[in-house]
């Protein structure tokens, strides 16, 4: 099939196909972020291991994943976006093998890692193959339907890894990816449109340098609660990391075909959205992180009854996340965002009131709720405002440097709260767990309502009025027609 032009429109089957196969490969990396959450108690008693080492089965995912991304989106622009995000498939497949027949927790973890690796190319190259066939008006639909898709994995996961661990077993959770992949893989190569970034040459130093700095960051934050923020390996961590990721920005600034154009963050919109990404993710996945547990080590439920007892959350991405983005194409994204986050703080905040070893669940359905709906306003306008943000074509780069603050933002979250849950409880008593859980859940909500502040107060830009038609004078008439690029877009 012909290369697609980058924003052209495409006949509407080609769109249907493009939004139901990336739909699929993106609830499949996205389910398997969280999926192992509800089965950490199972998998502990099976393979054994401590908390640093559940923490690490979810962070060996999110630090590949995290490192890669911009790789990933690189590759894509350079050797073409179908191809790279077939490779990713095929690789994820291949991992969940591994994952399924790991005989010990390091062995998970490794394979945790490759799955990582191959979900960095399908998560951003995502939305740059939509936003490849469907036009720009209506942009903010389809990342509606892809928001809601993506929500509902990660509120699911813990759901379908509840499920298939109470009635198969937790390898199980693996090894449902295989046909996904294996009927997904082949109609990617015969449905969807090839496209292309216009960079004609990878920038390999920028490469480097950034996944370097980046895992330099990102293992220092999830081994910051194992060995201690403050000693030798973990500030080292954090000190190399942050001199490769300044000589990054020195390179980009200095190569012709930078990895990542340091103009794009000339847009304060672009700013914003990531800074809001990163503590976003922060407070969800650190507080999932723990919720799950607590449904299941205090409140007493199996993890089948714990999946189901979040359905309330889990329900709402499907229900929310299409009609939001919707109406990110009418009134943009900027408050829908805003407004999702403040529902997510008060529904984290009821958790963190309602909290306690007796705690009924009907005390906190409405947090379940409240969590669902804001997650989903999140989700479905902020694909549309980073992509929107930098010129077309450059939106594969655009994606990968939104998904890297989401992934350091949950690795932040995850180590960070389970820090603060370890400093002020424990696993030794129900009175113990509460007593970590509660000042976790409330630093959650502070990280939301930073977020919420961060995307509110950016200043609404609209595209100047289109100037009033002139009497026809010597030269011919004025057009009116204004210019129809976002007011706050990175000029090409």
């Amino acid at each position: 099939m012909p290369d697609a032009p980058n924003g052209g429109t495409q006949r509407p089957h080609v769109i249907v196909w493009t939004l139901l196969l990336t739909g699929f490969a993106t609830f499949m990396a996205s389910l398997d972020n969280l999926v192992v959450t509800t089965a950490l108690p199972i998998i502990r008693e099976d393979l054994g291991g401590d908390l640093a080492a559940l923490e690490w089965i979810v962070n060996g995912y999110t630090l590949p994943f995290a490192c890669l991304l911009l790789f990933a989106s690189a590759l894509g622009d350079r050797y073409g976006r179908r191809l790279v995000f077939g490779a990713g498939i095929a690789l994820f497949t291949l991992a969940s093998a591994g994952a399924a027949m790991a005989g010990s927790t390091d062995a998970l973890i490794a394979a945790r890692a490759v799955q990582g690796a191959a979900a960095a190319a399908l998560i951003p190259l995502s939305l740059t193959l939509i936003s490849a066939v469907v036009p720009p008006e209506r942009r903010g639909a389809a990342f509606g339907v892809w928001g809601a898709v993506n929500g509902l994995a990660v509120a699911a996961g813990p759901l379908v890894g509840g499920a298939v661990t109470e009635h198969l077993s937790w390898h199980w959770i693996f090894w449902l990816n295989i046909p996904i992949g294996l009927l997904v893989l082949p109609l990617v190569f015969r449905r969807l449109p090839e496209s292309r970034g216009p960079v004609k040459r990878l920038d390999v130093t920028g490469t480097v340098l950034a996944s370097a700095g980046l895992l330099g960051v990102v293992l220092s934050i999830v081994r910051g609660h194992e060995h201690g923020w403050t000693t030798g390996p973990v500030l080292a961590g954090f000190a190399l990391g942050a001199v490769l990721l300044y000589a990054f920005v020195r390179w980009e600034l200095r190569t012709p075909e930078p990895l990542l154009p340091m103009g794009f963050f000339r847009s304060r919109t672009f700013t914003a959205i990531n800074i809001t990404s990163l503590l976003m993710y922060a407070g969800m996945f650190g507080s999932i992180f723990l919720l799950t547990q607590f449904l299941q080590l205090i409140m007493g439920y199996s993890p089948m009854e714990a999946g189901v007892r979040m359905l309330p959350w889990t329900a709402m991405p499907m229900i929310v996340a299409p009609i939001a983005g919707a109406f990110t194409d009418r009134v943009g994204g900027r408050p829908i965002v805003a407004s999702g986050l403040v529902l997510m703080a008060v529904g984290m905040g009821w958790f963190a009131l309602y909290a306690d070893p007796g705690v009924s669940y009907g005390g906190m359905v409405p947090a379940f709720v409240l969590c669902g709906i804001g997650m989903a306003m999140f989700f479905a306008p902020s694909g549309a405002i980073a992509m929107g943000a930098v010129p077309e074509g450059r939106q594969g780069v655009a994606s990968g440097v939104n998904n890297s603050a989401r992934e350091v933002g949950g690795a932040l979250g995850v180590a960070v709260l389970a820090s603060v849950f370890a400093a002020r409880g424990g696993y030794g008593s129900a009175q113990a767990f509460t007593d970590g859980l509660v000042p976790a859940l409330w630093l959650a909500v502070g990280l939301l309502l930073v977020a919420a502040a961060v995307i509110a107060l950016l200043p609404e830009r609209r595209a100047p009025k289109a100037p009033r038609p002139a009497a026809p004078g010597p030269a011919g008439p004025t057009d009116p027609t204004p210019d129809p690029r976002p007011a706050d877009r990175v000029p090409a």
